[in-house]
């Protein structure tokens, strides 16, 4: 289909014959196509967008009029989630939180007379801290005696990686970047430990699936041939519901989840690094942060209470789990913490690598803090000053960064277990490096500390 004026029709949105996304002169909108007329009418007619709506898990949208569109319905302007992330970027709890609020919208769909026709982790995206459906167009008509079509995906998208997470290595998550539909059931069936054969929920939804899966792989679907009544349905739902309650991830301290109980600074050079963080943010009055090596978000927060959007990265899902309950806990609604090694960032994936966005093609940030981070990318991975540099300017068109010397403990940690190969990390090189692509605005000596901080601004070609 051809978009006028269109500045270009989402690469994530064209497997679905009932619509898509595009922009249209940098605004977003979803088109409804004729052949979904019937079920968009049913769902705005029953009540249940508006039910959903009014409890948090669908995105809202108003009906516009767009010229030169024959071969649309609709076409909608949905509220805008502020920024996109991705399942292999949750943490467990996300996740969970995540899975349990679709099986909320597949219960409240069926008191209306629908029901979801995907149930791709990929729909739901977090809003003011709190899962919320983005397709408006995953539904349709419930016809009695059918079975939920999106059972498979909910469970490869959901409840394989969630049991994986909690039963064998939380990091397993990461396979969802390697399986875009989701981690196959006969793959989560063999890693899985066998205790979980034993779990009802367990048993049926995932190792009795994957078998079921490999018996019928092969075979013909008969018209009629597996009828599932209503009170079945729901059972399979609330059986779903239970599983995924079940399952949970109390993460032991980790290396970096502990980290400012064992920092060097003393109480002074803390409150002093938070005031001027604190003071560059305003400043630069950004609207969107990043926070790369954020931890548990100490320093995340001074941006976020701020009212503005930030974004805490970091490699340590205890540490992002320990950050993102915090967030539920305190209802904060402006802090989003994900799991991201910077070394290895998120690519783009799916259909000619388009489908989800890399980690740079949602940027750049106003501005990007990166404290207590250079040390560890400069010597904890061996990326030259310069790279680091490069790597941060792309990341952001401000940035607030702290350099440590060799001198300082946390540095000291690094280098115990190898060789001292870093001649050249020294202040005066880093500066050198990093006005290459940025100008120092300020600088200040972190008091009580041997430490630095600097408000930068990326250099422009």
């Amino acid at each position: 289909m051809t978009l006028p004026g269109s500045d270009a029709a989402l690469p994530g949105s064209f497997r679905d014959p009932s619509g898509f996304v595009f922009r249209q002169n940098g605004v977003l909108f979803r088109l409804v196509t004729r052949s979904y007329q019937a079920e968009y009418d049913r769902l705005s007619g029953s009540g249940l967008y508006d039910a959903l709506v009014e409890s948090g898990l669908l995105v809202a949208h108003r009906e516009v009029a767009l010229p030169g569109l024959p071969e649309a319905y609709k076409v909608l302007q949905p509220e805008l989630i502020p920024f996109i992330s991705y399942p292999y970027e949750w943490c467990f709890s996300q996740l969970k939180d995540a899975a349990r609020a679709t099986l909320a919208i597949q219960m409240r769909a069926l008191e209306f007379g629908m029901s979801l026709k995907d149930a791709s982790a990929y729909n739901i995206q977090f809003r003011d801290d709190k899962p919320v459906l983005i397709d408006t167009l995953s539904f349709e008509s419930y016809r009695e005696g059918e079975p939920w079509i999106a059972y498979r995906q909910f469970c490869q998208h959901f409840l394989a990686p969630l049991a994986l997470m909690s039963h064998t290595d939380v990091r397993l998550s990461q396979l969802l970047r390697v399986y875009v539909d989701g981690i196959p059931l006969d793959l989560a069936s063999r890693l899985l430990p066998g205790r979980t054969r034993l779990s009802l929920a367990l048993g049926a939804h995932i190792h009795l699936h994957a078998k079921s899966q490999e018996r019928y792989a092969d075979k013909a679907v008969k018209p009629g041939g597996r009828r599932m009544s209503k009170l079945a349905f729901q059972g399979i739902i609330s059986s779903l519901e239970s599983a995924v309650k079940s399952l949970n991830w109390n993460p032991a301290g980790t290396e970096w989840a502990d980290y400012y109980d064992e920092t060097n600074y003393s109480a002074a050079a803390f409150k002093e690094k938070e005031r001027l963080v604190d003071d560059f943010l305003a400043r630069v009055q950004p609207r969107l942060v990043w926070d790369l090596g954020a931890n548990t978000g100490r320093f995340s927060r001074i941006a976020s209470r701020r009212g503005i959007l930030t974004i805490a990265f970091d490699i340590d899902p205890a540490a992002v789990e320990r950050n993102y309950l915090d967030c539920r806990q305190n209802g904060e609604k402006h802090l989003l913490p994900l799991v991201l090694d910077l070394t290895n960032p998120s690519p783009g994936i799916g259909w000619q690598n388009r489908e989800r966005m890399s980690f740079a093609e949602r940027g750049p940030a106003d501005v990007v803090l990166a404290l207590a981070l250079v040390h560890h990318l400069a010597i904890g991975n061996n990326l030259p000053l310069a790279n680091v540099a490069e790597f941060l300017a792309q990341a952001g068109r401000h940035l607030i960064v702290e350099f440590m010397p060799k001198t300082d403990s946390q540095v000291q940690r690094l280098l115990a277990t190898r060789e001292d190969i870093f001649p050249n990390y020294t202040l005066e090189a880093f500066e050198a490096a990093f006005t290459e692509r940025f100008e120092i605005r300020e600088q200040a000596r972190i008091a009580d500390s041997l430490r630095t901080l600097y408000l930068m601004t990326r250099r422009e070609d």
